[in-house]
């Protein structure tokens, strides 16, 4: 199976706050756990498997990019991960066609129940493109399932992640090696200055962006502030919506209907 989506993080100031506002946004929002290096979560689990994670850090982690990005350009976006059949597999694969990738990294929380569940990882030390997680202890311990999974707001899916790259050419050929697959698009929309390389993993849709014009000036702001990766997400769910940006502390989100 091709590699999918397996969870989007979101870094805030505010865990608390953020956990009331992702609720009054219509999501269903569980209490996640404590890392070792000083960071609590919360999750918002979709039906299709993928999760948000909404992060926080009780200390600073100078050598941990996502604490970096919050300390230096407050809450938002920082980062997703890509799920494998197989992370020995996948990484050694990538890294035998030059993707440089740091790992397997050991990884673990403790849920408020005292559970521990476990994970490795492989890290790219650029973030234009994702990280790879796997699961050690059972997936449903870190990815709980039933009504876990349903939302007021009627989100049932991530439909697509919007990456922003400072070298559209150079990203791309680092996806197409990392995915093992041809984009299906590729090219720009006249008159909104921005190149576009598209890749499909199943009915999600990862679009790779590069600012060429004035008109992209959120990006290029974006670029300057918090630097490569994940820009904007999309959920697939009832009805097309733009989430509040104080609501999602942040982090570019919006709900588009299924079409």
């Amino acid at each position: 199976m091709p590699l999918s989506i397996d969870h989007i993080v979101i870094a805030v100031t505010d865990l608390d706050q953020a956990v009331r506002d992702y609720e009054a946004l219509g999501f269903t929002v569980l209490t996640g756990g404590e890392h070792p290096r000083g960071s609590r979560n919360a999750l918002v689990v979709l039906a299709d498997g993928a999760y948000l994670e909404i992060i926080a850090f009780s200390r600073p982690v100078p050598d941990f990019r996502w604490w970096r990005v919050l300390d230096e350009a407050g809450s938002g976006l920082v980062d997703y991960a890509l799920l494998p059949d197989s992370l020995d597999v996948d990484l050694a694969r990538a890294r035998a066609n030059g993707i440089e990738m740091d790992g397997p990294i050991d990884g673990a929380r403790l849920q408020p129940d005292g559970t521990r569940l476990a994970w490795r990882s492989a890290r790219p030390p650029e973030s234009d493109i994702p990280f790879l997680c796997e699961d050690v202890t059972a997936r449903a311990l870190r990815v709980p399932e039933g009504a876990a999974r349903k939302h007021a707001n009627g989100v049932t899916g991530v439909a697509g992640v919007t990456v922003a790259v400072r070298d559209l050419d150079v990203s791309a050929a680092r996806y197409r090696t990392l995915l093992g697959m041809a984009p299906i698009a590729s090219g720009g929309v006249p008159g909104l200055g921005f190149g576009l390389v598209q890749f499909q993993l199943g009915r999600q849709i990862v679009s790779l962006v590069e600012g060429r014009a004035e008109a992209c000036e959120g990006l290029t702001r974006h670029l300057e502030r918090r630097g490569q990766g994940a820009y904007a997400i999309s959920f697939f769910g009832g009805k097309d919506e733009v989430l509040d940006p104080r609501l999602t502390h942040g982090a570019r989100l919006e709900i588009v209907r299924e079409r």
